[in-house]
């Protein structure tokens, strides 16, 4: 058994059991696939620092905050944020309560694959209006979830190496992406 652990390499030991080395360049297979049909002007990604909305308001924006999220194992926050945003576009009852209850089992239900953390009275109203869910059935989550990542996440990604390097493939100085 010793033998075995001295023999792996501290990059390996340093990583979570599901990663493997090959895993960490996927920030950066993310935006070089990203990039490989989009490329943000200076002023996109100089705009995507002014406030969360601009940065979720734009498409490439919100791909490559997905993709931070991603790498910091919390994209179910976007994802759960986006699907309220369709979800309050939706205008028949039908395809509320349908929409209202995939995004119940998906984000909200105890244990759901990409559970998100909310507090027992925002969940539990959730669940009393699924039977007849409105447009705004999901407005306190959602706003709970956008302070979570304005305040935290948000922050991290512009301070990120990732957020550097989109700004350094924007303005065309990239050394580690060529698109």
């Amino acid at each position: 058994m010793r033998k075995n652990l001295s023999s792996m390499s501290s990059q390996n030991m340093a990583l979570p059991d599901c990663m493997k080395p090959s895993d960490l360049s996927a920030e950066k297979r993310g935006i070089k696939a990203l990039f490989s049909t989009f490329r943000p002007s200076v002023d996109d990604v100089n705009q995507w620092a002014q406030s969360l909305d601009k940065l979720l308001g734009h498409k490439y924006g919100k791909a490559a905050f997905h993709i931070f999220l991603k790498s910091e194992f919390c994209e179910e926050n976007v994802e759960f944020w986006t699907a309220c945003e369709n979800f309050k576009s939706l205008t028949s009852q039908k395809a509320l309560t349908s929409k209202a209850n995939r995004i119940y089992e998906e984000f909200i239900k105890s244990e759901a694959p990409k559970e998100i953390n909310l507090d027992f009275n925002t969940r539990n109203a959730i669940e009393q209006c699924l039977h007849a869910p409105t447009a705004t059935s999901f407005h306190a989550a959602q706003k709970k979830v956008y302070s979570l990542m304005e305040n935290n996440s948000y922050p991290r990604f512009i301070h990120s190496d990732l957020y550097k390097e989109l700004c350094a493939v924007a303005s065309g100085n990239s050394k580690l992406i060529k698109c």
